[in-house]
């Protein structure tokens, strides 16, 4: 597969772009001290929580799954949960850092491809987050603007739509994302071609992408983006 085939890339933000899982655990770690979980415990059961509640109230908006996780995780853990925290969370997303290789390894796709945004979150959310990218998508697909949340292929099916009536077929879409479960999964399973940044490369646990089912091998797979960007000028 050569990079330069491809006329749009698509990708996630949260967990490829942007540290969500250092943004979570800066938001939780002190709230959890008192239970001496682990930075793993705490992102698989983030994970956990989050999936269920997309799953089962896709209309809300991602400040609002957030604050729900908060609670669920309060629930789970027998901690305290007032009022005001699960809204403090549920607005930490622009909080959450950006990886060190994101704003220049995208200033260098922006050359060479069409950039998308598909993400699980809200335009607010994510207008907040680009601030931090540096770069100006060509096409912001949210989870807001779908209806939906990822793994649900009809967020996929919407971006396929959305770039055909921008003259771009299926076949010149490259789908980047970091997470297994949510994006390369459905991808491949709608005869998309894509790419693994396995950014928790290294690591035994899953943090906080719950583990996928069914075909979930890449096209690629790299470490990060800069990775990918040194595999695109090497060609």
């Amino acid at each position: 597969m050569r990079l330069s085939d491809f006329q749009a890339l698509t990708f996630d933000c949260y967990g490829t772009l942007i540290d969500w899982e250092q943004g979570i655990l800066t938001e939780l770690k002190a709230w959890t001290t008192p239970k001496g979980l682990s930075d793993d415990e705490i992102l698989e059961a983030f994970g956990a929580e989050e999936t269920r509640c997309e799953a089962a109230t896709p209309d809300k908006p991602y400040p609002s799954i957030l604050a729900d996780v908060y609670r669920a995780l309060g629930r789970r853990w027998a901690l305290p949960v007032n009022q005001v925290a699960p809204i403090v969370f549920g607005g930490s997303v622009g909080r959450w850092p950006a990886f060190p290789d994101s704003a220049d390894g995208l200033a260098h796709l922006k050359q060479h491809f069409q950039l998308v945004i598909l993400s699980n979150v809200d335009q607010a959310s994510f207008q907040r987050s680009n601030a931090k990218l540096g770069v100006e998508f060509d096409l912001i697909l949210t989870a807001q603007d779908i209806g939906s949340y990822k793994p649900d292929r009809r967020n996929f099916e919407y971006a396929l739509t959305e770039l055909g009536g921008r003259g771009i077929a299926k076949d010149r879409v490259l789908h980047v994302a970091q997470s297994l479960f949510h994006d390369i999964v459905p991808a491949k399973a709608l005869g998309l071609k894509t790419v693994w940044v396995n950014r928790r490369r290294g690591k035994t646990s899953g943090g906080a992408t719950p583990p996928a089912s069914g075909d979930a091998t890449p096209d690629l797979e790299v470490a990060s983006l800069a990775e990918l960007v040194e595999r695109h000028r090497a060609e």
